[in-house]
């Protein structure tokens, strides 16, 4: 099915984003973007882009906004949103192609965002697709989502770098994938089966290896409503491990995808 993309400027094009975010966080979210921050933003450096299916009908949004990061000129990246059935499609990706070429115009080099580290796909997507790297870890930077896709979890997320000159970046958005290292991987964090799904083994907070791997299942969401108590165990788990690392000059360049094995794995290098 072919999708369009376009910038959106207009006040019934702004409210069609209001709808679609409650369509694609779910009943009962109420941390929507409103209209009137949207058409703000976007008149002083925002973007906000649509992706649309054939009827004209809005299935995917991207929207930014202009940041300050250590005195420079930046860009924030708020939501990027795509409804169930377009999600395997490529939408996401083509929007955040679209979203660096407006900040290129802009003459920025960076662009951010926060995503949950325990999301595999959105690793994927922003790993290996887009050539993101990562350092830094905020503790529950939201606080309690009213969207029921959270399950009341802590939004624990990454700060996503996206150096959108950076050849890196380029080479990813032209279908360049990573390559496993063949270097030493130390790992710091596996996952063991545990009935339906995967649980964090044991942890090591004291490697000083070069390279260290951390490992975190598929299927979060699902976890967060059929299994919450380990979805909680993960958060927890994981926060413990990337806050010390990070804290010792270790950063995430890379995520590989195992589907078949329903995890993925972040590799961490040190500064």
């Amino acid at each position: 099915m072919p999708v369009t993309y376009r910038d959106l400027t207009a006040l019934d094009e702004f409210a069609s984003v209001v709808e679609l975010e409650r369509r694609i966080w779910g009943t009962g979210y109420e941390d929507v973007v409103p209209v009137p921050i949207l058409a703000i933003t976007v008149m002083r450096g925002g973007t906000l882009i649509g992706a649309f299916a054939d009827d004209d009908s809005m299935i995917g949004f991207v929207y930014g906004l202009a940041a300050l990061k250590g005195g420079r000129a930046t860009h924030w990246s708020h939501m990027l949103g795509v409804i169930d059935e377009f999600r395997s499609a490529g939408v996401g990706h083509e929007l955040k192609r679209l979203q660096r070429e407006r900040a290129l115009t802009m003459g920025l080099d960076l662009v951010e965002w926060t995503y949950d580290p325990m999301q595999a796909l959105n690793a994927h997507l922003n790993f290996a697709k887009l050539g993101v790297v990562v350092e830094e870890y905020e503790v529950n930077v939201y606080g309690t989502s009213t969207s029921p896709l959270h399950g009341g979890n802590p939004t624990d997320r990454f700060v996503a770098e996206w150096k959108i000159k950076d050849p890196r970046v380029e080479q990813r958005l032209n279908g360049g994938a990573p390559l496993a290292s063949i270097l030493p991987i130390e790992p710091v964090l596996r996952t063991r089966p545990t009935g339906e799904w995967l649980e964090p083994a044991a942890t090591e907070l004291d490697v000083e290896a070069k390279r260290v791997s951390v490992d975190i299942p598929t299927g979060f969401t699902a976890m967060l409503s059929q299994a919450p108590e380990l979805a909680l165990h993960w958060r927890m788990t994981t926060r413990e491990v990337f806050t010390t690392y990070f804290a010792r000059r270790y950063r995430a360049v890379e995520f590989f995808l195992d589907r078949p094995a329903r995890k993925g794995s972040y590799l961490l290098v040190r500064a």
